[in-house]
Protein backbone atom coordinates (compact mmCIF):
# COMPACT_ATOMS: atom_id res chain seq x y z
CA UNK A 1 0.00 0.00 0.00
CA UNK A 2 3.10 2.49 0.96
CA UNK A 3 3.06 5.21 -2.25
CA UNK A 4 0.09 3.81 -3.97
CA UNK A 5 -2.29 6.52 -4.69
CA UNK A 6 -5.53 6.78 -2.88
CA UNK A 7 -8.60 7.41 -4.52
CA UNK A 8 -11.60 9.60 -3.78
CA UNK A 9 -15.36 8.62 -3.94
CA UNK A 10 -18.35 10.55 -3.53
CA UNK A 11 -21.14 7.97 -3.38
CA UNK A 12 -24.23 9.50 -5.14
CA UNK A 13 -26.44 6.86 -6.14
CA UNK A 14 -29.19 7.53 -3.93
CA UNK A 15 -33.13 8.49 -5.02
CA UNK A 16 -33.55 11.63 -2.99
CA UNK A 17 -36.60 10.14 -1.61
CA UNK A 18 -37.05 11.84 1.75
CA UNK A 19 -35.25 15.05 0.52
CA UNK A 20 -38.02 15.63 -2.33
CA UNK A 21 -35.66 16.69 -5.26
CA UNK A 22 -31.73 15.77 -6.43
CA UNK A 23 -30.20 16.54 -3.13
CA UNK A 24 -26.74 16.30 -4.68
CA UNK A 25 -27.33 19.07 -6.50
CA UNK A 26 -28.89 21.13 -3.45
CA UNK A 27 -27.46 24.35 -2.82
CA UNK A 28 -25.49 25.19 0.46
CA UNK A 29 -23.86 28.63 0.46
CA UNK A 30 -23.73 28.80 -3.12
CA UNK A 31 -22.46 25.36 -4.29
CA UNK A 32 -24.08 22.51 -4.32
CA UNK A 33 -24.10 19.64 -2.03
CA UNK A 34 -22.06 17.23 -4.34
CA UNK A 35 -19.20 20.18 -4.55
CA UNK A 36 -18.72 20.58 -1.13
CA UNK A 37 -18.50 16.94 -0.75
CA UNK A 38 -15.76 17.12 -3.82
CA UNK A 39 -13.88 19.66 -1.99
CA UNK A 40 -13.59 17.89 1.26
CA UNK A 41 -12.31 15.12 0.09
CA UNK A 42 -9.94 16.12 -3.28
CA UNK A 43 -6.80 17.18 -0.50
CA UNK A 44 -6.82 13.51 0.82
CA UNK A 45 -6.51 12.09 -2.42
CA UNK A 46 -4.81 11.30 -5.76
CA UNK A 47 -8.24 11.27 -7.81
CA UNK A 48 -11.96 11.69 -7.41
CA UNK A 49 -14.47 9.81 -9.14
CA UNK A 50 -18.33 10.15 -8.57
CA UNK A 51 -20.36 6.89 -8.27
CA UNK A 52 -23.97 6.20 -9.15
CA UNK A 53 -25.16 9.07 -11.04
CA UNK A 54 -24.66 9.88 -14.66
CA UNK A 55 -21.80 11.57 -15.57
CA UNK A 56 -19.75 9.07 -12.62
CA UNK A 57 -19.25 5.50 -12.58
CA UNK A 58 -22.45 3.32 -12.99
CA UNK A 59 -23.16 0.97 -9.96
CA UNK A 60 -22.19 -2.10 -10.20
CA UNK A 61 -23.22 -5.09 -11.10
CA UNK A 62 -26.04 -3.28 -11.87
CA UNK A 63 -27.84 0.07 -11.29
CA UNK A 64 -30.19 1.22 -8.46
CA UNK A 65 -27.58 -1.02 -5.97
CA UNK A 66 -27.50 1.73 -3.32
CA UNK A 67 -24.23 3.10 -1.60
CA UNK A 68 -22.97 -0.40 -2.26
CA UNK A 69 -23.29 -0.79 -5.65
CA UNK A 70 -21.15 2.86 -5.68
CA UNK A 71 -18.58 1.27 -3.64
CA UNK A 72 -18.00 -1.81 -5.47
CA UNK A 73 -17.49 0.23 -8.97
CA UNK A 74 -15.32 2.48 -6.37
CA UNK A 75 -13.00 -0.63 -5.76
CA UNK A 76 -12.92 -1.88 -9.01
CA UNK A 77 -11.62 1.09 -11.14
CA UNK A 78 -9.29 1.17 -7.94
CA UNK A 79 -7.74 -1.87 -8.57
CA UNK A 80 -7.82 -1.72 -12.31
CA UNK A 81 -6.00 1.58 -12.04
CA UNK A 82 -3.42 0.79 -8.93
CA UNK A 83 -4.83 2.29 -6.58
CA UNK A 84 -4.26 1.11 -3.01
CA UNK A 85 -7.98 2.06 -1.80
CA UNK A 86 -11.24 4.72 -1.73
CA UNK A 87 -11.62 6.94 0.68
CA UNK A 88 -15.39 7.57 0.63
CA UNK A 89 -18.15 10.19 1.05
CA UNK A 90 -21.88 10.29 0.14
CA UNK A 91 -22.84 13.30 -1.70
CA UNK A 92 -24.84 14.36 1.42
CA UNK A 93 -21.74 15.13 3.53
CA UNK A 94 -20.76 18.58 2.95
CA UNK A 95 -18.39 18.49 5.53
CA UNK A 96 -14.86 16.10 5.19
CA UNK A 97 -12.52 16.48 8.86
CA UNK A 98 -9.23 16.95 7.34
CA UNK A 99 -7.83 14.54 10.40
CA UNK A 100 -10.28 11.52 9.26
CA UNK A 101 -8.14 9.94 6.55
CA UNK A 102 -5.51 9.15 8.78
CA UNK A 103 -8.21 7.79 11.56
CA UNK A 104 -9.51 5.20 8.78
CA UNK A 105 -6.67 4.39 6.60
CA UNK A 106 -4.86 1.22 7.50
CA UNK A 107 -4.71 -2.22 6.45
CA UNK A 108 -8.51 -2.86 6.37
CA UNK A 109 -11.72 -1.07 5.85
CA UNK A 110 -12.98 0.94 8.13
CA UNK A 111 -15.75 3.88 9.11
CA UNK A 112 -16.49 6.93 10.98
CA UNK A 113 -18.82 5.47 13.69
CA UNK A 114 -22.41 6.31 13.04
CA UNK A 115 -21.31 7.55 9.36
CA UNK A 116 -20.97 4.52 7.25
CA UNK A 117 -20.66 6.35 3.93
CA UNK A 118 -17.34 7.99 5.17
CA UNK A 119 -14.55 5.10 4.87
CA UNK A 120 -11.50 3.81 3.87
CA UNK A 121 -11.85 0.69 1.56
CA UNK A 122 -8.63 -1.48 0.47
CA UNK A 123 -8.63 -2.05 -3.11
CA UNK A 124 -8.26 -5.94 -2.50
CA UNK A 125 -12.34 -5.82 -1.06
CA UNK A 126 -13.48 -5.38 -5.13
CA UNK A 127 -13.79 -9.33 -5.29
CA UNK A 128 -15.30 -9.93 -1.95
CA UNK A 129 -17.70 -7.66 -2.43
CA UNK A 130 -18.80 -9.17 -5.84
CA UNK A 131 -19.56 -12.03 -4.14
CA UNK A 132 -21.40 -10.55 -1.05
CA UNK A 133 -23.41 -8.76 -3.56
CA UNK A 134 -24.81 -11.57 -5.48
CA UNK A 135 -25.75 -13.18 -2.36
CA UNK A 136 -29.23 -12.39 -0.83
CA UNK A 137 -29.91 -9.47 1.53
CA UNK A 138 -26.85 -8.02 -0.62
CA UNK A 139 -27.65 -4.36 -0.04
CA UNK A 140 -26.88 -4.08 3.75
CA UNK A 141 -24.08 -2.54 4.23
CA UNK A 142 -23.89 -3.47 7.95
CA UNK A 143 -23.82 -7.27 6.31
CA UNK A 144 -21.49 -5.97 4.34
CA UNK A 145 -19.03 -4.11 6.98
CA UNK A 146 -19.98 -7.60 9.45
CA UNK A 147 -18.54 -9.80 7.04
CA UNK A 148 -15.42 -7.59 6.36
CA UNK A 149 -15.02 -6.93 9.99
CA UNK A 150 -14.88 -2.97 9.20
CA UNK A 151 -12.82 -1.01 11.83
CA UNK A 152 -15.47 1.24 13.76
CA UNK A 153 -13.24 4.25 14.27
CA UNK A 154 -14.66 6.87 17.06
CA UNK A 155 -14.00 10.55 16.66
CA UNK A 156 -15.42 12.07 20.08
CA UNK A 157 -16.54 15.71 19.76
CA UNK A 158 -17.21 15.54 16.08
CA UNK A 159 -20.23 16.47 14.70
CA UNK A 160 -21.09 16.06 10.82
CA UNK A 161 -24.15 17.02 9.20
CA UNK A 162 -26.24 14.53 6.93
CA UNK A 163 -28.15 16.46 4.69
CA UNK A 164 -31.98 14.02 4.41
CA UNK A 165 -34.38 16.05 4.18
CA UNK A 166 -34.69 20.06 2.94
CA UNK A 167 -35.19 20.79 6.51
CA UNK A 168 -31.85 19.19 7.58
CA UNK A 169 -30.13 21.81 4.79
CA UNK A 170 -32.22 24.94 5.97
CA UNK A 171 -31.09 24.22 9.08
CA UNK A 172 -27.28 23.76 8.09
CA UNK A 173 -28.06 27.08 5.95
CA UNK A 174 -29.20 29.29 9.02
Amino acid sequence: MRGRPILGAVLAGGRSTRFGSDKAMAQLNGRSLIDHAIAGLAPHVAEIILCGREGGLPDRPRPDMGPLGGLNSALHHALAHDFAGVLTTGCDMPRYPAELPAALIGDGAAILEGQQLLGWWPATLAAELDTHLAEENNRSIYGWLERIGARIVTMPGLELPNINRPEDLANLSS
